[in-house]
């Protein structure tokens, strides 16, 4: 009776333990706006987007979800090297607010060669991609939202699916990290994921379909419409 007591009680702990390793900082409030945190703090509400600024929540959390928050780096589960990316505050550990030059962060994305991040055979962040993230840190490194820059009446292949893709998608699901067996790094794969259900499933957060993206806001309704509409219109590679 006291073995098979012990054994429950250890068997609890086990689970307990387990579901708090899991747990990870809200990285967004119930308004869809960005978490809390240091540096230039939350926001509220979004803003309409200026084509000069950089914003977290639309351009700068996407990229690090992808690219470096998946499982096998630095997400909460994994955390290589100690290092969580999984939310503002703690992307904040590596950044220091208006000085991409001395941000541990910027450094790190823009090696070269084996020491880059994210690491080979990883596909290395394009050069917009380090300039979203070099101007957000010079910008005062704000944990800010904005809304408008999508436009549903544009949904071609290169015009809007493929854009998104590439920001919030390709890092965990290339050929050389088949996040759940998908790809979409190319045309035909991702024609593929969008006629067997996948793709929408996924980012529509579907039951029965793992929510995409990992670590990173919901795609925005127009996105999602912008898909959509690529799908019904042919999947073209237009």
């Amino acid at each position: 009776m006291y073995k098979s007591f012990y054994a429950i009680a250890a068997l609890l702990a086990a689970m307990l333990f387990i579901l708090n390793a899991c747990r990870h900082d809200a990285l967004f409030n119930n308004d869809g706006s960005g978490g809390g945190g240091t540096g230039g703090g939350g926001v509220v509400s979004p803003n309409p987007c200026s084509p000069d600024t950089a914003y977290f929540v639309n351009d700068v959390m996407p990229i690090i979800a992808s690219n470096c928050a998946m499982s096998g780096c630095h997400d909460n589960v994994t955390h290589a090297d100690g290092v969580r990316l999984t939310t503002y505050t703690q992307i904040m550990n590596y950044v220091r607010a208006g000085d991409a030059a001395n941000s541990k962060l910027y450094k790190e994305v823009i090696k070269t060669g084996s020491e880059r991040m994210p690491p080979p055979p990883m596909p290395a962040l394009t050069t917009a991609q380090k300039t979203i993230i070099q101007k957000w840190i010079n910008q005062g490194a704000k944990n800010n939202s904005c809304a408008g820059r999508c436009d549903t009446a544009v949904f071609t292949y290169n015009g809007a699916v493929k854009p998104i893709m590439d920001n919030k998608c390709v890092g965990c699901h290339n050929p050389s990290n088949l996040g759940g067996s998908v790809d979409v790094s190319t045309y035909t794969a991702v024609k593929t994921v969008a006629l067997n259900g996948k793709l929408i499933g996924s980012i529509t957060h579907q039951p029965g379909f793992s929510p995409m993206p990992k670590n990173a806001a919901k795609l925005s309704d127009c996105e999602i419409t912008q898909v959509q509409k690529w799908i019904a219109a042919g999947t073209l590679n237009n």
